[in-house]
């Protein structure tokens, strides 16, 4: 059984306490103890880790990785962060299930699966964890169950639910529940989660909360709409009992900077009534989704074809600018930033990478709505990164402690948000070193224990003997990442090792190409 001793490092132990001078023992995937001067086991590697933090594997509790294992390359980019572990499945997007093949059609504006260079196939929620571990992922891999999905799958994306299409999606949620899902996830701001109504949302909570599993949501409005998306949100947990995690969390648009107190003061007031809420946020001003989400939800009523169809239409276009300008629910997020603020980040036209809507209209002479439309229609999956928050906002946020860290990563490809490269780093090197917003002890544990107890982790995020040997070790002097939307994917810098389940799969900084990661699966052992 192979052996790793960590030696002489500060160990930051995942549960904000102070740090500690110990070495680590790794026998096998387990921790064996953690103290000073601690016994060398036979055959053990030892590296002298002294000045170095070591630091339970992070846990990214908000990605959209869910088909990066299907990838024919190692995908390296998350661990040489650090991170362990991934929560895929977010923002009611999930890989599984998909009933059949006209599911997976109208799945695959919203899959990456273009982007990523891989396919999509029918599957049950198991069926597609069983594909993850086949291929073999570079981190381990927890999935939620995203009602986006459940709601292809029963109803297509027809705007109003068909005979019997919520009992067929409670029955689809209860069936991945059983397979291993870690939870349930909504998107309410993206079509066809747009479409449902706060009973719908409520039903499959409730389906959630039996199990014991948590709600992770995108809320239906995170700017002008904030507070009656909160409540929304807050009366879906008090009805159901589920645990909930607010996705992202952030005041959204020009309009609502300086909101973040507001949002954080209603997670606390509903926990001193007994909600359990928590939430999730990155460390960026700006987002990351689909280009589509600047339009009005009623523009992807029907899938790809009727899109398209309004969009070429002059007529339809019109309708859709006044349904945007007219704000409230569904009208799209066109009017919480500016053309100049929205950068392509994956696009079927690779010259358009970080270029903005604004000056792709200036080169056309297009009024800045048509641009938008005109590349829409070029490539209906296409992404963004946009402006959206304010930095005071940004760093109220992760200072809070209810709040845990998330990436929110797309696929690592084209210009995807440098979240996706360098979240982690970027929390400790800007957000800890430089600016003080969090000690080193808090950060982690955002990162670790909290995490991993919101999403069910067993025997993960803490540094303790019995614990699954998920183990970081950094440099705090260097710690960081120099990526920009032009340049996203620019390596971080000061991560010296990763290992996932006793294999070090970062080696003094450098992945070592072993896709050592694991399928986890709720319910089940560690």
């Amino acid at each position: 059984m192979s052996a790793l001793v960590l030696r002489g490092g500060t160990v930051v132990d995942g549960t904000g306490a102070a740090p500690v001078v110990a070495d680590v023992v790794v026998v096998g995937d387990r921790v064996l103890a953690v103290g000073p001067d601690l016994a060398v086991p036979a055959g053990a590697r030892v590296l002298d880790v002294a000045g170095l933090v070591v630091a339970p594997g992070f846990v990214d509790l908000h990605t959209h990785s869910d088909v990066v294992p299907f990838m024919a390359a190692a995908q390296p980019f998350k661990v040489l962060q650090g991170v362990t572990t991934e929560v895929v499945g977010n923002c009611g997007n999930s890989a599984a299930p998909l009933v059949d093949d006209r599911a997976v059609e109208l799945h695959r504006p919203i899959s990456s699966t273009v982007a990523a260079g891989v396919r999509s196939w029918p599957r049950t929620f198991a069926e597609y964890l069983d594909a993850v571990e086949t291929h073999g992922p570079t981190t381990h891999v927890a999935s939620l169950v995203g009602h986006h999905t459940l709601r292809i799958s029963a109803n297509g994306m027809a705007e109003r639910l068909g005979p019997g299409a919520l009992d067929r999606m409670v029955e689809l949620a209860d069936a991945a529940f059983a397979e291993g899902a870690f939870g349930l996830s909504t998107g309410l701001i993206y079509a066809p989660g747009v479409y449902a109504d706060a009973e719908e949302v409520t039903a499959l909570a409730a389906v959630a909360a039996r199990w014991g599993r948590p709600y992770a949501t995108h809320m239906r409005d995170e700017g002008d709409g904030l507070a009656d998306s909160l409540a929304e949100t807050l009366d879906v947990a008090r009805r159901t009992g589920v645990r909930v995690q607010v996705s992202h969390c952030k005041a959204a648009g020009r309009r609502n900077h300086g909101r973040a107190g507001e949002l954080l003061a209603t997670l606390h007031a509903a926990r001193e009534l007994g909600v359990d809420v928590h939430g999730d946020a990155y460390p960026y001003t700006t987002g990351e989704s689909f280009l589509t989400a600047l339009l009005p939800a009623q523009a992807q009523v029907g899938g790809r074809d009727e899109l398209v169809r309004r969009l070429s239409d002059p007529a339809g276009r019109a309708a859709l600018a006044d349904r945007s300008a007219a704000g409230g629910p569904g009208s799209g997020s066109w009017t919480q930033t500016t053309p100049d603020g929205v950068l392509l980040s994956m696009h079927a036209d690779a010259a358009l990478l970080g270029r903005s809507v604004a000056d792709v209209a200036a080169e056309r002479g297009l009024d800045p709505w048509d641009a938008l439309c005109d590349l829409v229609l070029a490539d209906p999956g296409a992404m963004m990164v946009y402006e959206l928050m304010a930095e005071a906002d940004v760093r109220t946020i992760l200072a809070d402690p209810l709040i845990a860290i998330g990436s929110d990563n797309s696929v690592p490809v084209g210009n995807a948000h440098q979240r996706g490269w360098g979240c982690f780093p970027t929390v400790l090197g800007r957000y800890v070193r430089e600016l003080g917003v969090l000690d080193l002890p808090e950060a982690i544990r955002k990162m670790t224990s909290l995490p991993a107890d919101l999403i069910g982790l067993t025997g993960r995020g803490r540094l303790v003997p019995g614990a699954v040997a998920d183990v970081v070790v950094l440099d705090p002097a260097t710690v960081g990442h120099a990526g920009t939307p032009q340049g996203p994917w620019v390596r971080p810098t000061g991560v010296r090792w990763t290992v996932l389940a006793g294999v070090v799969v970062v080696d003094d900084g450098e992945f070592t190409g072993v896709r050592a990661g694991r399928v986890l699966r709720a319910g089940a052992a560690a």
